[in-house]
Parts: C-alpha cells; sequence; structure tokens
C-alpha cells in the first residue's frame, strides 16, 4: 500500500478530511464507475490499488471513483489494459464530467501566461504538465507556432481532438505535433495513425526564443520533445556564472548550457555528446546566435569516456557540468542499482575535472530518484577524490512544471550547485 499522508490516515469524519456524507450502495453509484481496494489520494492507481469496476466501463472512459466504504472520491480516465488502469484527475466528492477539462487546459495556459508572465521572455514552454496541471498522462510543449504533444493515456488520445482548437486559442499556436510511444502506445489501445491528420500540417522543425538566446528544435531528430524547456532558467544562471571560465558540458545535447555560457562570456567551451544529429544540431544553434567555432567545441564522444581520458591527461577546468540522460528507469533493484553506479562513476570522473574553487553543476531526470539520494550519491563520489563540494544550491525546473502535492514523485528533474573544494 502507498504511505498516507497525514489527511489520508485519518478518520473519515476528522478535520482533516471534508465530510463525505453517508457511504452509498452500490446500487447507486454513478455509472461506469471504479473501486479503490485502500484510501488513497494518489492520482495513479495500479491494479493492486483497484478493486471492482463497474461492467459498462470501458478503455478511455471517465469513471466515478469510490473508495473502499462506498464514499465517492473523484473521477478518472479508466483503460484496463494499461499497467496503470486508472487515472484519478479530480479528487471530489462532487460529480465531475468532461466539462473539467476545459477548466484545467483554461486554468493551465493561464499560469503560464498570465501570473508567470512566460511570453514576455520566451516562446517555448510547457503548456501541460500531465498530473502537475491535473491532466494525467498528456504533457504539451510549445515552441513557437506549434504544440508537442505527449500522450501516455488512451483516454486523453481519445479526447485530445476535441480539445486542440482550445488549445490553439489559448497559445496562439497554429500546428500540432502528437507523440505516442510504441510499447505503451500497444498496451493502452492507442493507434498512433488517427492522429495523422491532426500533424499534417506541423513542420519538422522551428525556431524559438529564450531570453535573448535562439534555438531551432528538430522533432524529427531531437530526443524527447526535441528540446528540455525544463532546463531553461538553469541555463540562464549557469552562463551568469562562467564569464572568463574555461567550461565542460558532458551530454551537451544541442547546446543550451553551452551557447548561455559562451554569451556569458566564458573564455573556452568544450561540448561533449555521444549522438551526432543533436551535435550537429547544436553548431546550428550556435551558429544562430554568432558563437565563435573557435569559443565552442563540439566532441562527439562518449562522455565517460572523454572524462577519463581527460582525467589521464591530467586535464582541470574553471566550469564543469553534466546532465546525462536518465540512468534509472526501474525501481527493480537489480536496474536501479545499475544506474545509480552509473551516476556515481560520471560524477566522480566528472568533479576530478574542477579546478579547486571551480565551479560543478550536475543535474539528474530520473524521477525514481530522489533529491537526496542523488545528492548522497554525488557527495560520496567527490569524497572519494578526498575533495569536497561547497554547495550553494540544490534546484528544479522551471516554474512551467508544477507538482501537485499528492504527486511529490512527480519530481523528476535536479540539479546540484556547488563548488569544488
Amino acid at each position: 500500500m502507498e504511505e498516507e499522508s497525514p489527511a489520508e490516515k485519518a478518520p473519515i469524519n476528522s478535520p482533516f478530511r471534508p465530510d463525505p456524507g453517508e457511504p452509498l450502495p452500490q446500487s447507486r453509484w454513478a455509472k461506469p464507475w471504479a473501486q479503490l481496494k485502500f484510501v488513497s489520494f494518489q492520482p495513479a492507481i495500479f491494479p493492486r490499488m483497484l478493486g471492482d469496476v463497474s461492467r459498462d466501463a470501458k478503455p478511455g472512459d471517465l469513471v466515478a471513483v469510490y473508495d473502499k466504504f462506498g464514499h465517492r472520491v473523484g473521477t478518472g480516465l479508466f483503460n484496463p489494459r494499461a499497467k496503470m488502469p486508472l487515472r484519478v484527475v479530480v479528487h471530489s466528492h462532487e460529480p465531475v464530467g468532461e466539462e473539467y477539462f476545459e477548466t484545467a487546459i483554461r486554468r493551465a495556459v493561464a499560469l503560464r501566461r498570465d501570473m508567470f508572465k512566460l511570453d514576455e521572455s520566451t516562446d517555448a514552454w510547457r503548456v501541460i504538465n500531465s498530473d502537475g496541471d491535473g491532466v494525467s498522462g498528456l504533457t504539451i510543449d510549445r515552441y513557437a507556432d506549434t504544440l508537442y504533444c505527449d500522450v501516455y493515456s488512451l483516454g486523453i488520445f481519445q479526447r485530445l481532438p476535441k480539445w486542440l482548437p482550445l488549445l490553439h486559442e489559448l497559445c496562439g499556436t497554429k500546428h500540432v505535433r502528437v507523440h505516442v510511444d510504441h510499447d505503451l502506445g500497444s498496451l493502452e489501445g492507442i493507434k498512433p495513425s488517427q492522429m495523422k491528420e491532426l500533424t499534417a500540417s506541423a513542420p519538422d522543425k522551428v525556431r524559438i526564443r529564450e531570453g535573448g538566446v535562439k534555438y531551432e528544435v528538430d522533432f524529427a531528430e531531437g530526443h524527447k520533445t526535441g528540446f528540455f524547456c525544463d532546463q531553461r532558467d538553469n541555463r540562464k544562471r549557469f552562463g551568469s556564472l562562467v564569464k572568463g571560465a574555461r567550461v565542460l558540458d558532458l551530454c551537451s545535447y544541442t547546446g543550451g548550457f553551452s551557447i548561455n555560457a559562451a554569451l556569458g562570456g566564458a573564455s573556452e567551451i568544450t561540448a561533449v555528446d555521444l549522438d551526432e544529429k543533436v551535435i550537429a544540431q547544436g553548431r546550428r544553434n550556435a551558429n544562430l546566435n554568432q558563437v565563435s567555432p573557435n569559443k565552442l567545441k563540439w566532441v562527439h564522444a562518449d562522455a565517460f569516456a572523454y572524462a577519463r581520458q581527460m582525467m589521464k591527461n591530467g586535464e582541470q577546468f574553471d566550469a564543469v557540468l553534466c546532465d546525462p540522460p536518465k540512468f534509472v528507469m526501474t525501481r527493480e533493484p537489480a536496474g536501479a542499482a545499475e544506474g545509480m553506479r552509473k551516476y556515481a562513476d560520471l560524477n566522480t570522473i566528472a568533479a576530478s575535472l574542477v579546478k579547486p574553487g571551480g565551479l560543478f553543476v550536475t543535474c539528474s531526470c530520473s524521477g525514481l530518484v530522489p533529491l537526496e539520494t542523488f545528492e548522497e550519491c554525488v557527495i560520496k563520489g567527490v569524497h572519494r577524490l578526498n575533495r569536497r563540494l561547497q554547495i550553494f544550491d540544490r534546484t528544479g525546473p522551471g516554474v512551467d512544471h508544477p507538482v501537485y502535492s499528492n504527486c511529490l514523485e512527480s519530481r523528476y528533474l535536479k540539479l546540484l550547485w556547488a563548488r569544488v573544494v
């Protein structure tokens, strides 16, 4: 059973919990419905947590959710084929219908445009952050006039065509690209071919602005959604800290940190990545920002191998940034241990390349690794070098990646900012 919050552990009529009224007999439950085996405030309901489901509940249906006592506790999207057969989008005793999603979409866009005023500094931001915006199974990034939709749920997939006109109206966009992971789509029963007419006009590439920096986003060749909006604030900050510095950017992707470093006045940057295509894109991004090839050098190499060679060569840098791909993919002990071993190995080598008193910024995008666990892993690696970290900050994604308090595990991105002494 999932660990419960104080509110979830509280008796039904405690002051921590709204009075749900009298439990209803199953014959009076709103159809279609699904019942939970346990009291839970989590949006993600896995098979072991799911009890009975009404016979009329079809894959993709919006269902009323009842707890084990017979109280209505929410509304969610149901799919018996999925690894996560129920995604609770609203925790409420009150009935909720399809109109909820329009409210959630409007609220999400208003947060970015009205409260945070992201349009003033960028035309690339996350529009919908899945559970963090109450739309479980959907992430949408806006890149200039194009929306990139990553779909993880059959119920979302079925409804997305109806939501797109509203999304375009609210975001000022014209095109859409829809991505469904092949394996996940097979499990969910999603047929990507159904979206072809929606994406027919979408460009393969777009140009975006992020503060004073320009990027080209390549949807066909890029990773994930083609770009990483979540690092926006961290890229800018890194650039502000490396004036005059010799910088090493490990796992550089398309050069976001490297280009910010160059524009921030770094004297020399070496950007290392194993993917030739993203390095080519990085070079184009550098050209867009008139960064001299003499200042920014691109290296096609494995970050582990390159860093080890630099260590053997006795090289050291004023600033090292380490932003690897996700290493921990599963809770399975052997896989998780192997992922943590990679984090420890890469961070130990990377920290060894930092001059005494130099800047070390290291990232993890593994959602299954808590910040404290990642921090402990990095610290142990640095201590093996008989050196210490002077940690001055721990950060995450930008404000357009909110999380709900009942789904803190969706806080995936974490960065440690330190001097190595």
